[in-house]
């Protein structure tokens, strides 16, 4: 299966299209730019309170939440895409976590008592996060199996995962398509020079004393964020110099691209969008900002990083009402403690006070929480199901 250059953006925009209408919760997930766009609009916007201004995700949903190796291949859970990682209001992570929590509880038939009691658990954990030497949220069972399972992985868990096979090249087909000579050209000038080559050999342990080549390289069709950007997929060989044999690495080169996210007024952030991710991933999730590498290529900013066998997302596909209340706690918890180590402790004791002293009078959680999480439900529901009309009508007229 060749994939021309030229037809590169059908194809992602078609199945763009479908991912986003396989269920609202889908839709939520591919939709960040519609989701600021309503919060500015809704209004309950005046009454979301202005936290003090941190690095925060910009795009927190279930599915950037999962397991995340460092450079040790230590395992934590923590935030795993920082596209949209600005300098902002970390009240804005705790909608977004919210809205897409409320999806998938609704997605799984769960009934709206039960989307009550996880802003409340919400509130309850990351507000426990943001208590120094607090207790820490026990892990629910679906957290925990990803992280075992993320424990037990290995390369060729990785390789069979990503390119299918063991051995040293990429199968091109409907995941890997093939390059253009002047990519190709522009990736071995990117793994020529010096900044990456030496950041790469020392993330792989090796230092000066080492060697990398491109083994082999692809185009990358993976998830929405690949239309119309550089995503490229690059096997190399790292080893020490005058070794036999090359220890094998997958490279996901991703373009950084603008952010939709409001920015705090006073914010200084990189000009350049992937030192602006890679300094964000750095302050949020040390386990992935350890292993980044911004720099250029076709003249765009792009964000290379090793993918470990550890590196999962948190996939749910159907919740238990106890499940939901549980993992709510556990992954506000994970993003409380992305924001509080950013924070002094006078910050984050302030904080906390803004979340828990204006609690609704029947439910235990801030009615801008609730409020923002119900007027973004709703429009994102019509949002999906005139995207799945419009869906609808070009299938039909293809």
């Amino acid at each position: 299966m060749n994939i021309s250059h030229d037809e590169r953006r059908s194809i992602l925009e078609r199945t763009r299209a479908l991912k986003m209408a396989r269920s609202v919760h889908a839709y939520v997930r591919g939709n960040t730019a519609k989701f600021y766009e309503w919060l500015e609009r809704s209004p309950v916007a005046r009454e979301i309170p202005q936290g003090p201004p941190i690095w925060i995700c910009g795009d927190c949903h279930l599915g950037n939440l999962g397991p995340l190796a460092d450079a040790e291949r230590r395992i934590d859970i923590q935030i795993r895409d920082l596209d949209q990682t600005v300098i902002g209001n970390p009240a804005h992570d705790l909608i977004r976590l919210g809205l897409s929590l409320e999806t998938a509880a609704r997605s799984s038939d769960l009934p709206g008592v039960t989307t009550a009691r996880m802003v409340e658990a919400m509130i309850e954990g990351y507000a426990r996060a943001l208590v120094p030497d607090g207790d820490n949220v026990m892990e629910p069972d679906v957290v925990r199996s990803v992280r075992r399972l993320a424990a037990g992985r290995r390369w060729r868990h990785l390789a069979k995962e990503r390119i299918e096979d063991v051995e040293p090249s990429i199968p091109l087909g409907k995941r890997f398509w093939k390059l253009t000579d002047t990519e190709w050209d522009a990736l071995r000038a990117l793994f020529a020079e010096d900044a990456v080559r030496d950041r790469s050999l020392e993330l792989a342990g090796l230092g000066p004393n080492g060697r990398i080549r491109v083994v082999d390289a692809a185009y990358w069709r993976k998830g929405c964020s690949s239309l119309g950007k550089l995503r490229y997929a690059v096997l190399l060989g790292v080893a020490e110099k005058g070794a036999k044999h090359d220890r094998l690495a997958l490279v996901d080169i991703k373009e950084a691209v603008p952010p939709v996210v409001p920015t705090a007024p006073t914010a200084v952030i990189p000009e350049d969008a992937a030192e602006r991710v890679v300094t964000g991933a750095r302050a949020l999730s040390p386990n992935l900002g350890e292993r980044m590498i911004p720099a250029h290529l076709l003249s765009r900013p792009v964000v290379l990083r090793e993918l470990a066998p550890q590196d999962l997302k948190i996939e749910v596909e159907q919740f238990s009402r106890k499940q939901a209340v549980a993992s709510a706690a556990y992954l506000a918890y994970v993003v409380g403690l992305a924001h509080a180590r950013q924070l002094s402790l006078d910050e984050r004791s302030e904080w906390r006070k803004q979340l828990i002293g204006r609690r609704d009078g029947n439910l235990d959680a801030p009615s801008w929480l609730w409020r923002s999480i119900v007027e973004l439900a709703g429009a994102h529901e019509a949002g999906y199901l005139d995207h799945c009309r419009r869906f609808a009508l070009t299938a039909t007229e293809d």
